[in-house]
């Protein structure tokens, strides 16, 4: 297959206008092994006779892109539980792999998932284990599961199961089971701290969150092991927290300044240094991220890692993402635009033009408040092509624009304004022939089906 043609027919796969006909015919694809295109496997709304097509797709590769969509309805993906591949089925048991934090996955169905846990094969157990999408509910129901390795994910919803789940893990059969549950219970058992902290394989973690009896405090102190996971302990005694936080090494002093209970003359007292891409991700203001107390805290702190950490709230206020909007900390930003529906039109073009080209970028142009009008009195004849593009976005851009900016010297360009429906028939016909933007144009919502049916015809996909 000519390779301007295959860029086409992905084109096509994406194009919201694909007629159903053409669709199920493209999605019959076997593609010279390959299969279907992706994009065609896991666009939204799938009509029946689509689902049906790829279900009994001879192609393992095609079900797989399937059971891993994050757009396909969590019933249609269950619908490949009994599918004779492994390989499809641990597929269906992870789920969808995805970046995009504006994208909720929805998980499957309880019994579906109590299905895949009991599969022959262990490779669909493990890949159900390792999910991400799996409710707590379901995970807490694995706590008298007859598989070790199910039982040790139970403890991953520790505080929902009953004590006497509790107690049965903690003296589970299994050591691996008992360990893990005992690092759970080591946050409110002081004893169970105590003995996990002769185990080298659990000491960093014990450290940073278990129950300590002061003795054993003052001699991790001492040591110097793990210090650094020492001073977020949230029972470390108050004098060795003033203890650490004048500790030669900057990881514990920037650990200590993370602490909850400080107040932010005593935090920003500390001498930190906080590195310019440095998320943070601090641990009980992700915990906290819809609690308006911690999120208060957090956002208005001059701490820069408590700022970032609540920057990746969806549910900021608004006088907070305000106030995050104007840190003129460019992380900030990025991160506001990636998680928050309301975050300012000018942050949004902050982080486009210090990013343009990254994924961050990206979040921020696809986000629904990123400006349309205007763009194209504003861009269209600016000297950099990554800014011509925005003028595409803009309603108010006429065809002859959309033409003229088809032929720009920058291929991003050319090819935001050969996927636009405004663009004379002519041009994206010719598009279509053009190596990088057969895919644009193919994508064209304004491509006729007579023209989506010829892509199909020169790529080879039978009729």
């Amino acid at each position: 297959m000519v390779a301007f043609h295959a860029s086409a027919l992905d084109g096509v796969a994406r194009n919201p206008a694909l007629p159903t006909p053409l669709l199920l015919r493209l999605l019959a694809f076997d593609g010279g092994g390959d299969g279907p295109p992706r994009h065609a496997l896991q666009r939204a709304g799938l009509p029946e006779p689509a689902i049906a097509v790829i279900l009994a797709h001879p192609n393992p590769g095609a079900r797989i892109d399937f059971a891993m969509s994050t757009r396909a309805e969590p019933a249609q993906r269950a619908r490949l539980a009994d599918d004779p591949s492994p390989k499809v089925r641990a597929a269906l048991a992870y789920g969808p792999e995805w970046r995009d934090p504006r994208t909720t996955v929805a998980p499957l169905p309880d019994d579906v998932c109590a299905r895949l846990l009991d599969d022959p094969d262990l490779s669909v157990r493990m890949a159900l284990l390792d999910s991400p999408h799996l409710v707590p509910s379901f995970v807490a129901s694995l706590a008298t599961h007859r598989e070790p390795a199910a039982r040790r994910s139970a403890a991953r919803a520790w505080e929902k199961l009953p004590p006497g789940e509790r107690s049965a893990l903690l003296a589970d059969p299994a050591p691996e089971v008992r360990r893990t549950a005992a690092l759970r219970e080591c946050r409110r058992d002081a004893r169970i701290t105590a003995e996990l902290l002769h185990d080298p394989k659990s000491a960093a973690e014990v450290m940073r969150r278990g129950l300590l009896h002061r003795a054993d405090a003052e001699r991790c102190v001492a040591e110097r092991t793990h210090l650094a996971a020492l001073a977020e302990n949230p029972s470390l005694p108050t004098d060795l927290v003033e203890r650490l936080a004048v500790d030669p090494d900057e990881a514990v002093r920037l650990a200590v300044s993370l602490r909850p209970e400080l107040d932010e003359t005593r935090r920003m007292s500390i001498d930190f240094t906080v590195e310019a891409f440095d998320r943070g991700d601090v641990e009980w203001v992700r915990d906290g991220l819809a609690d308006p107390e911690v999120l208060r805290r957090a956002a208005s702190s001059a701490h820069p890692l408590l700022r970032r950490t609540a920057a990746q709230s969806p549910h900021l206020p608004p006088d907070l993402m305000r106030l995050l909007a104007r840190t003129e900390d460019p992380l900030v930003e990025d991160l506001l635009g990636m998680y928050h529906p309301d975050t300012p039109e000018e942050a949004l073009m902050r982080v486009y033009a210090r990013l343009g080209g990254t994924f961050s970028a990206w979040m921020a142009e696809t986000h629904p408040r990123f400006p349309r009008e205007g763009l194209a009195a504003r861009y269209a004849d600016h000297p950099d092509g990554n800014y011509r593009r925005l003028a595409v976005r803009d309603p108010a851009a006429t065809p002859t624009l959309i033409e003229r900016l088809s032929h720009d010297p920058a291929v991003w360009t050319r090819q935001a304004a050969v996927g636009d429906p405004r663009l004379p028939l002519h041009r994206l016909r010719e598009a279509l022939h053009v190596p990088e933007l057969a895919s644009s144009a193919g994508s064209n919502p304004a491509l006729p089906e007579d023209e989506i049916a010829a892509v199909l015809d020169r790529a080879d996909v039978p009729a």
